[in-house]
């Protein structure tokens, strides 16, 4: 139900995958942030996931400003209502609770900023997060959204501090008709 290559933005059509699979809850908490278990996610109504990311060419230069990251995830819940609560009181709160705290492996969050995506069907959400680490910057623009039982999740990584508001939603956008398309049963 992920995008495939094919389906992203014309500036990240060059992407390679770089990473894909399943993500059940298990792996969710072991990536969450402190306090994560598979049990907190079960108990929110979480069933699984699945993660596809893609990364640039080899030979792209690794400076300020450049991508290196943009991903899609579907992830089917309980009840639509189990994906809105995940949306506001898992994603979002976690991010912003663990302003200043580290993230493991000598990164820390820095700041979480709520953005406000528009023209998706239904409920959405978004980030800018920003993260510091001994190799520098790195941001991220994350949003959620919702489908029926399915939260969609898409994120643009950059070096430094920048905001991808624009390509995230275009590739959400993406993803959220490919949902649509795999539950009718057209894809």
């Amino acid at each position: 139900m992920v995008l495939g290559r094919n389906e992203l933005p014309p500036e990240l059509r060059g992407y390679r995958v770089a990473r894909e699979g399943v993500l059940d809850n298990e792996k969710m908490a072991q990536h969450g942030f402190t306090g994560s278990s598979p049990e907190r996610y079960r108990q929110a109504g979480r069933i699984n996931g699945y993660n596809r990311e893609f990364g640039p060419p080899a030979n792209t230069p690794v400076e300020d400003g450049a991508n290196f990251v943009a991903a899609s995830v579907a992830h089917l819940f309980q009840s639509p209502e189990a994906v809105s609560r995940w949306m506001h009181t898992i994603f979002l709160k976690d991010f912003e609770d663990n302003v200043g705290r580290s993230m493991g492996q000598g990164s820390q969050l820095i700041s979480a900023r709520r953005l406000h995506p528009a023209g998706f069907f239904d409920e959405a959400v978004a980030l800018r997060v920003l993260q510091g680490s001994p190799a520098g910057l790195a941001s991220s623009t994350v949003i959620d959204f919702r489908v029926g039982r399915i939260l969609g999740v898409v994120f643009v990584g950059a070096v430094g501090d920048h905001q991808r508001l624009e390509v995230a939603t275009e590739l959400g956008l993406a993803l959220e008709k490919r949902i649509v398309r795999v539950a009718l049963g057209a894809a």
